[in-house]
């Protein structure tokens, strides 16, 4: 198996974290997306969206982070990252999408760059724009996390595809100094992941490309 990624990436940290709660051996491959590498030929003849991470498992390989969760718990179910019931995936599956359809995508390195470098936007209104996303999303979620199914985790007392979301976009918040205090759920959840050996594993500061 290979990932390839780039340290902050949080689409990458969540498979890595995936990845190791699997107990799954993988290379690591760095892509750098502040120097470009991630646009070169080499690696858009791999990925033609030029987006990391990319995985591979033998022959089958695959972008977005999503389907490569979805690949992994298909392929190896041991331990289980989705509820066995359908109402319980479902909810699993809004809380991640919250974050990585809904947050993510606005806050993400390449919309960052654009508004700054395209639209001319200020190092303060940027910063405005990400806590926005941040803020709006974490309200929703903090709401859905006050219902009862919420446990040690986002669901019940087991690590989930929304707690691989979660942990990596709230690591960024901060990094972004987004204010995080009307979110005491989310907090707690993510406290208790970054206890967790894969996720201390899967952290930025942890990886060979960090700088």
């Amino acid at each position: 198996m290979e990932l390839y990624g780039y340290f902050r990436s949080s689409a990458a940290y969540r498979v890595r974290a995936a990845l190791n709660l699997k107990g799954l051996d993988y290379t690591a491959v760095p892509v750098s997306l502040l120097s470009g590498e991630n646009k070169t030929p080499a690696f858009t003849a791999k990925n033609p969206q030029g987006f990391v991470p990319y995985f591979t498992d033998g022959d089958i390989s695959m972008g977005q982070s999503m389907a490569m969760l979805e690949y992994l718990e298909e392929t190896y179910p041991d331990p289980a990252l989705l509820p066995r019931d359908a109402a319980g995936r479902a909810r699993v599956r809004q809380m991640a999408g919250i974050v990585a359809c809904d947050i993510h995508p606005l806050d993400n390195l390449r919309v960052l760059k654009y508004i700054k470098h395209d639209l001319g936007v200020t190092d303060d209104q940027k910063t405005a724009w990400y806590h926005h996303w941040i803020i709006e999303g974490f309200t929703a979620l903090e709401a859905l996390l006050r219902d009862s199914g919420t446990g040690d985790f986002c669901h019940g007392d087991q690590v989930s595809f929304a707690d691989l979301c979660l942990v990596p976009q709230v690591y960024n918040a901060q990094r972004f100094k987004c204010p995080l205090d009307d979110f005491p759920n989310i907090l707690r959840i993510v406290d208790n992941c970054n206890r967790l050996e894969a996720f201390i594993q899967a952290m930025p500061e942890n990886q060979p490309d960090a700088t």
